[in-house]
C-alpha cells in the first residue's frame, strides 16, 4: 500500500512539473540538458520496473499505478521536447 502512495504522489509531481515546463506563461530560456525532467524519467522507469516485478495480487492497484506511472512517462517526455523546441 505505501509503494503505491509513493508511486502515485510520484506521478502527480512529475505531472506538476511537465505542466510548469508546458505553461505559455513560463519563462523561455536557452535549450538545456533538462537535468530535472531526465531525472524524473529515471525514477519513473525504476517505478515502473518495480511495478512490473511486484505481485499481482494488489486488487488493480499495481496495474492501475503502471498505467499512471507509464502515461506520466509519455507527458515527461513531451515537456523534454516541448522545451527543447522553444
Amino acid at each position: 500500500m505505501t509503494s503505491t502512495r509513493l508511486v502515485i504522489g510520484l506521478v502527480a509531481a512529475v505531472l506538476c512539473s511537465a505542466l510548469i515546463i508546458s505553461s505559455p506563461n513560463a519563462v523561455q530560456a536557452a535549450p538545456e540538458g533538462q537535468p530535472e525532467m531526465r531525472a524524473a524519467m529515471d525514477h519513473l522507469r525504476e517505478a515502473q520496473k518495480n511495478l512490473e516485478s511486484a505481485s499481482h495480487d494488489k486488487g488493480g492497484h499495481r496495474a492501475k499505478a503502471l498505467q499512471h506511472v507509464r502515461q506520466a512517462m509519455a507527458e515527461v517526455q513531451l515537456g523534454i521536447q516541448y522545451d527543447d523546441r522553444h
